[in-house]
């Protein structure tokens, strides 16, 4: 990328696309170019082509997408299928027909079968059943790669996928019923905290393993594999560090400043039993995560704390799913 150049970020207003305009300023890549849901509607194919014919973006960053986490996947399975094919799809479809010169496809480690090996390396794709809590997401992410690296065949497109693991820090979605794990347990600490109550409920049995990634560094790496990398396929982006489901709920009690009791509601379901990711390839080119769990968490927790009045419920956060 040239500073010059026009960079489009799809979804600005979710947890990545925002990290992702942070980041790109911080770069000195000034010459940004967004839409909110209201101003574009990413599911209609000839809005997205009046926009793309308009704006002619040089760079791509499609990180706008519809999102949840365990109990939203369940409820909406068709909605998570459908919005995200559709607005995938004509995304990609306008970056082609417009001569967008690179656009990076931002997926998701659910893509991964639920029993794949550990840790998870980008040649595991479709090679086992899906995790069923989360299936219709995760088939809609697999296909948006997919499609990115048919142009890339048929039509020499330089598109390319980024796959990171969980996301988590400042504007996440904290809506109680869901959001993701960090943001819900915050939520929950915060409030229990402030009610002065004697326990906290935690859905499952605490003992799944995940990987966690402050969202600015998620950021971070996208800017940088941008400017770096071109392969077909994905790369895999994350920490390379995993925990418990069990100890982060205690660890978010203590970023918290919450003294009583944390409980475990084993009939709940517990998602995926373990997600981590084999991140060799970026760091062999030359990347790792900076920010260690404790610091990501003290600083979501911050900027969580300042803004808890204005946490309302919202919808199609760019963010990725326990």
């Amino acid at each position: 990328m040239e500073t010059d150049e026009l960079i489009y970020v799809a979804g600005h207003r979710g947890l990545a696309g925002g990290a992702i305009v942070r980041a790109l300023e911080a770069a000195g890549f000034h010459r940004q170019v967004t839409r909110t849901h209201a101003e574009l509607d990413l599911t209609e194919l000839a809005a997205v082509m009046d926009f793309f014919s308009t704006e002619r973006p040089d760079h791509v960053f499609l990180a706008a997408a519809r999102v949840g986490g365990i109990a939203a996947n369940v409820a909406s399975p068709v909605e998570f299928l459908l919005d995200n094919l559709r607005i995938q799809n004509n995304v990609l479809e306008a970056a082609h027909g417009f001569g967008v010169t690179k656009l990076m496809f931002l997926g998701s480690s659910c893509i991964f079968p639920r029993a794949a090996p550990q840790p998870m390396g980008e040649d595991l794709l479709l090679t086992g059943p899906l995790e069923p809590t989360n299936e219709s997401y995760a088939l809609a992410k697999i296909a948006g790669m997919k499609l990115a690296s048919a142009y890339r065949r048929q039509h020499g497109r330089d598109f390319v996928s980024v796959m990171p693991c969980s996301l988590y820090g400042p504007g996440d979605n904290f809506h109680p019923e869901t959001s993701h794990v960090v943001p819900a347990l915050l939520r929950r600490f915060h409030e229990a905290t402030m009610t002065g109550a004697d326990e906290v409920v935690v859905w499952g049995t605490g003992r799944p393993l995940r990987e966690l990634m402050y969202v600015d560094d998620f950021a971070q790496a996208c800017v940088f594999l941008m400017n770096t990398w071109s392969q077909d396929g994905f790369i895999n982006v994350g920490t390379g560090h995993e925990i418990t489901t069990g100890d982060l709920a205690r660890l978010i009690g203590r970023t918290v400043g919450y003294e009583g009791a944390v409980v475990f509601d084993h009939d709940r379901p517990d998602g995926m039993p373990r997600k981590v990711l084999d991140v060799s390839r970026l760091n062999d080119l030359g990347w790792t995560a900076p920010t260690h769990l404790v610091d990501g968490l003290r600083m979501t927790y911050a900027w969580f704390a300042e803004h808890y009045d204005s946490t309302a419920p919202v919808r199609g956060q760019s963010a990725t799913r326990p």
